[in-house]
């Protein structure tokens, strides 16, 4: 675990590299009183002391009504291809990454962490990943800052069930959209 420089103000953040190269869980470094709590989601100079540039240009969210719905795997392709910060606020997601870098030494694996609205963790997904998730529970929304605006025509994905990248969904698929369903399998180049 690495912990950035928290600057005069005590708050920072935790960074866990994946074994995924590039791909962090991390962690908020709460402030804790009686009123609740404060912590920081955000901070280009805790991004940048592990080389990582992310100029968010957009927020998404995503609302989802049913335990057992899958989101995913979706990316962009270059040059529009888009580093992502993934946040659970309400409810709990199985959250899932595949590097698909072909020049990575960790090409075409996949990582899975669960976040949820209680470990409030996040996940920092570089540029070149495939990204999905399941959710654990029904009503939950998951918050995205995005390094790269949306462009329909770079947007893309990979089959959530490919046998090529074996990931493991921890329920029944209860709801996914045709569109996810309907990705091609994933074809080495």
């Amino acid at each position: 675990m690495d912990r950035a420089d928290s600057g005069s103000d005590g708050v920072g953040m935790k960074f866990t590299e994946t074994p995924l190269s590039g791909a962090y869980i991390i962690d908020l470094d709460r402030i804790e009183d009686e009123r609740g709590f404060f912590a920081r989601t955000f901070c280009v100079k805790e991004f940048s002391a592990r080389g990582i540039i992310l100029n968010i240009v957009q927020a998404n969210t995503s609302y989802n009504k049913k335990r057992g719905t899958v989101r995913g795997m979706h990316y962009q392709l270059p040059p529009h291809a888009e580093p992502k910060l993934i946040r659970c606020v309400r409810g709990s997601i199985y959250d899932v990454i595949i590097d698909l870098r072909e020049d990575s030494e960790t090409y075409l694996k996949w990582f899975a962490a669960e976040l949820n609205e209680q470990n409030q963790k996040m996940i920092y997904v570089p540029e070149g990943f495939a990204h999905g998730f399941q959710t654990l529970v029904d009503d939950t929304e998951v918050f995205y800052q995005m390094g790269e605006y949306y462009h329909q025509e770079a947007a893309t994905g990979v089959r959530w069930d490919d046998s090529k990248f074996q990931i493991f969904w921890p329920l029944e698929v209860a709801v996914i959209s045709v569109k996810d369903r309907s990705y091609p399998l994933f074809h080495v180049k």
